[in-house]
């Protein structure tokens, strides 16, 4: 199963960048300019058993994806799942470590593509490098927005 994963150091407390993570609008704040979500509906915030269904952009189309909050420990990590969406499998956790005066934050996917195996062995580095920019451009605001205060 191809995996990707993203770190970054931001020089906040834990509890700051959990806190960023919490807000209503988080989501709309970390999407990049080429992949803004609509939100069609969200039951919870950040917590296990809360779901957010949008409308993301593929090209001139948008592609429906339901997720659900399948873990999450307050201040330590949270992980969504893709319940229906354009993966045959997705799985992201976000993982928070308080680390030399600040925090240490994780983003390790797991993904399937349809056509799994065959595709994950085609098209998992096209996959991985558009994760790639868009943890790179969500580190970048996480890390301005927590430590501007």
């Amino acid at each position: 199963m191809p995996k990707f994963a993203a770190t970054v150091w931001i020089d906040a407390p834990v509890e700051r960048v959990w806190q960023f993570h919490e807000r209503e609008d988080a989501l709309e704040l970390l999407s990049p300019p080429w992949a803004k979500p609509r939100i069609v509906s969200r039951k919870g915030r950040l917590a296990t058993g809360s779901r957010i269904e949008m409308l993301l952009p593929a090209g001139p189309f948008r592609v429906r994806w339901l997720a659900l909050h399948v873990d999450c420990e307050e201040r330590r990590h949270f992980t969504d799942e893709q319940i229906s969406g354009p993966f045959r499998y997705w799985k992201h956790e976000h993982r928070f470590q308080q680390d030399n005066g600040g925090t240490r934050l994780t983003d390790a996917v797991e993904f399937r593509l349809p056509l799994s195996p065959f595709s994950d062995w085609l098209l998992a580095w096209a996959v991985k490098l558009q994760l790639r920019a868009l943890f790179r451009y969500r580190h970048r605001i996480t890390k301005q927005s927590c430590e501007s205060r």
